[in-house]
Parts: structure tokens; C-alpha cells; sequence
């Protein structure tokens, strides 16, 4: 269900711009140009009818009535660092730019933050470790994303494999309806299951069924200091099933992994030593206490080398391990260095991990394009990035296929077709291919109780 471009002639948005406060509403096509695309960079972005950038839940009501009663697509906004064209403008619409709700307070004695959405998550964790508390989803892009992206995408991280994702953390939302209503779900409560789990409906929606506007985190006691093991491996089999072994036996706090064309793109912009022979790399890390943490490492340390691991680095020093952790973070600014991306985030059962990154790999054979590999692999959670150059419409299509091939991919292999990013714009053709006609209708029955009009970022994910 889409909204249609309004009729620009049957309203004034002078209207809008006097009923916010000076500066709220933008128009200028210039000024407006950067509130486009997210970082998908989506070639379908439309033009928008204005930008309103709000300050208050008010702010948000005031821009959905007005959109209600003039049937104005809305396309919710937070940092625009989305990876799946979810925040990308569509003609005559209004971005409802979150980036002035900034609010943030924590509240120790519950052990809870209460946030507005443009706050960037490197903002919460720096607030909540002023109380020795933690806030622990982490996406590669912690620094510039805002929370409110984090939530509209379930966005995970490299802790996720222990401690879990957003959804996990979100117990409270403000959230204004199509209609302009605001409802308030769930609060600071550990336990509440009175009616429907409407916080977790909303968690991942992508701005399609509201927008929130005010939200409150769980927190956990801080990370204790962790240690780090650095392997690496002759061939990404070894590497995937090393992967495998650990996660049938313990828990770390962090496993990544990084193929060859990744450590070669990170070390040839961080110049760190990084041997750019081997065909995979593992990130480990273990938060367990003292002497059980030395066990994890070293049990860890075992299965590498059973797994023919070339070379195995340890250290408790947290600056040299947050250095590795960097590098695996750096991987997507890296490899946009090497020409335009599609970026994947398909995810699939652990024990399937090595079928898909050799299904991947023969993708990029059989397409004759550059696929980079990261991954969260103690989830199971990849991110292959397909490198092309955007000026060859050859290879430009052969990109094209190569995407919606690790898709299928990851459908046969029971997976998903994302694990954070969210499904979008681009990544909305494969939907019913991974859910079953029943949940796809489903999906659709909520999406029209909850916005008649289709006016809620129309064109994403249903």
C-alpha cells in the first residue's frame, strides 16, 4: 500500500511552517538535498515536499495531522547512516528529521536511560558509563548512528552474539500514529506483559507503522575488561568452522570474522601490520572474570589451532585488543575506497555459516565482482559488500544479480534476508520470498489497522 504524491495545489504549507517553531519546517530544494538518502544511497530517492525538523512530541503530532489531513507521504528520519534505503525521501513527502530531539537522562536506582531519538548511541553509552552502567547494542557505526535508526532497524552489533540486540533493551516508547495520536508503551519495568507486546511491534518497524519520539533503555552493570584473541586462518572453511566449534561450547562477548578482501582494504588505509596472505581472520573476545575469562581464551586458542589457525595472537591489553576491534569496525568506510557498494546483511543458522560464504564466494566467481565478507559470525549475522564501479552499467548489472542471488541464497539456506539493516526500499522485492504468504498478509492486515492511508514511509519494507 502506497500513499500518493499529494496534490500540492489543495493545501499551503504555510500552514505547517506556522503552526512549528521558527526554522522546523525546510523547503528549500538545496537545504532539503542532503535529507534524501540514507547511506544505501538509494538512485531512487525522491524530492521532498518539505523538511520538518522537530523538537518535541508535539512537533511530531502537529506534522502528522497536517499530513493525515492532506494525505502527505512521511518518511521518518534519524543520522541517515541506514544501509537499506529505509529513510529514503519519495516525491512530495515530509522528512520528519529527528536530529533536534536530543534529550537524554539517566536513571541509576532503575537502571534505565530515557532517550529522544536523535541522540547517537555512542551518546548513551558514554551517559550510562558515567554510573558504572552500559549500554551494550553496538553497531560498527555507534559513533554517528542515533538511536532512533538503532530501534526503527533492530540494529545488533559486535556484542550481540552474548548480550543480545536493541529489542533487547527497549522497554519504553512514545510513538505518534499515523493519525497523529501518541501512545505511550511499556516504561521502566523488567517485567510487563499486560496486553499485547505493542513495544516490540514497533522495535524494527522501520517507520512504517509511527514515529517514535521518546524511548527508554535498559541498563546492565559495566562490561568487565576483556581479553582478545586475534587468528588467523589458511581458508575461510577453517575460519567458519572454527566458528562453529566455539559457539557449540561457550558464549564469547565478541566473534567476528573478516576475509581477505576486507583485512586487505582495512590495512591498506590503517597500515596495522595486518597479514594480508591469510584468507580469514577471527575477532574474539571474553568479559568472563579473572581466571574463567583465561580459560575461555585459552579454550578458544585450542579449537583455532585444531582448526590449522597460521597464527594466534592474545593480549589483556585493552588498547591493543580495541585496535583489532576498530579495524573490524573500519571495514565498510574501507572498502567504499574501492569503488560503490551494496551492502548485504543476510544472516542464516550458525551450522549453515560455511555453505553460505562458499555459496557467496561462488557468487562472486560466477558474477565477476569484488564481494567482500565481514561478519558477525558467532550469529551467524554476514555483511557482504559488493564492490563495483557505478560508471560500468555492465558490471553495474552484474551487482545487481550478485545481490539478490546471496539473498536467495540465504532464503535456501533458512536464513533471513536481514539481520539489522532492515529490509527498506532495497531489499523489499525479496520479502515474500522469505516470508510465507500468511505472515506477508499479516504483516499487511497490521500495517493497515495502523495507517489507512499508506502515508508511513510508503514504499519500504511492505
Amino acid at each position: 500500500m502506497h500513499a500518493e504524491p499529494a496534490d500540492q495545489t489543495s493545501f499551503d504549507i504555510a500552514d505547517l511552517v506556522a503552526a512549528l517553531p521558527e526554522g522546523g519546517v525546510v523547503t528549500d530544494q538545496t537545504k532539503m538535498d542532503s535529507y534524501r538518502w540514507d547511506r544505501a544511497n538509494d538512485p531512487d530517492a525522491g524530492l521532498p515536499l518539505a523538511v520538518v525538523r522537530v523538537g518535541t512530541t508535539e512537533d511530531v503530532q502537529v506534522a502528522m495531522r497536517f499530513a493525515a489531513e492532506h494525505g502527505i507521504p512521511v518518511v521518518p528520519r534519524g543520522a541517515g547512516t541506514g544501509l537499506s534505503g529505509g529513510a529514503s525521501a519519495v516525491d512530495g513527502c515530509l522528512v520528519i528529521s529527528t536530529e533536534r530531539m536530543r534529550a537524554i537522562e539517566v536513571d541509576p536506582a532503575t537502571r534505565a536511560v530515557v532517550v529522544e531519538p536523535g541522540v547517537l548511541n555512542a551518546e548513551v553509552k558514554a551517559a550510562a558509563a558515567e554510573y558504572g552502567l552500559w549500554y551494550p547494542p553496538d553497531p560498527s557505526s555507534f559513533e554517528i548512528c542515533s538511536i532512533g535508526g538503532n530501534i526503527a532497524t533492530n540494529a545488533g552489533g559486535l556484542c550481540c552474539v552474548k548480550y543480545g540486540v536493541t529489542t533487547d533493551y527497549v522497554l519504553g516508547l512514545t510513538v505518534v500514529l499515523a493519525d497523529g495520536t501518541a501512545v505511550e508503551l511499556g516504561g521502566p519495568r523488567l517485567k510487563d506483559v499486560a496486553g499485547l507486546s505493542l513495544v516490540k511491534l514497533f522495535v524494527g518497524s522501520e517507520g512504517t507503522l509511527g514515529v517514535i519520539t521518546r524511548i527508554v533503555l535498559r541498563l546492565i552493570p559495566a562490561q568487565r575488561a576483556a581479553s582478545t584473541l586475534v587468528a588467523s586462518f589458511p581458508s575461510l572453511d577453517d575460519a567458519t568452522q572454527t566458528v562453529l566449534d566455539i559457539t557449540r561450547q561457550m558464549r564469547p562477548s565478541m566473534l567476528e570474522l573478516m576475509d581477505k578482501a576486507s583485512i586487505n582494504a582495512v590495512e591498506d588505509v590503517t597500515k596495522m601490520g595486518l597479514d594480508r596472505t591469510v584468507e580469514a581472520m577471527l575477532i574474539v573476545q571474553s568479559d568472563e572474570a579473572d581466571a574463567a575469562g583465561a580459560a575461555e581464551i585459552a579454550e578458544i586458542t585450542a579449537i583455532a589451532e585444531l582448526n590449522r589457525a597460521t597464527d594466534i595472537f592474545t593480549t589483556d591489553d585493552p588498547d591493543t585488543g580495541e585496535s583489532f576491534i576498530v579495524a573490524r569496525r573500519m571495514v565498510i568506510t574501507a572498502m567504499e575506497t574501492k569503488g560503490s557498494l551494496l551492502l548485504e546483511d543476510v544472516g542464516v543458522p550458525v551450522p549453515e555459516l560455511g555453505a553460505l560464504v562458499r555459496g557467496i564466494t561462488a557468487i562472486s566467481e560466477n558474477r565477476d565482482v569484488v564481494i567482500a565478507l565481514v561478519a558477525h559470525a558467532g550469529d551467524g549475522n554476514t555483511h557482504p559488500l559488493i564492490v563495483f564501479d557505478a560508471t560500468n552499467s555492465d558490471e553495474s548489472a552484474r551487482a545487481q544479480l550478485a545481490y539478490g542471488e546471496i539473498m536467495e541464497l540465504a532464503i535456501a539456506l533458512g536464513g533471513t534476508i536481514t539481520g539489522e539493516h532492515g529490509v527498506g526500499r532495497l531489499k523489499k522485492r525479496w520479502l515474500p520470498d522469505y516470508l510465507s504468504p500468511e505472515a506477508l498478509a499479516l504483516n499487511h492486515t497490521i500495517k493497515t489497522a495502523l495507517d489507512p492511508q499508506g502515508i508511513l514511509n510508503p514504499g519500504a519494507v511492505l
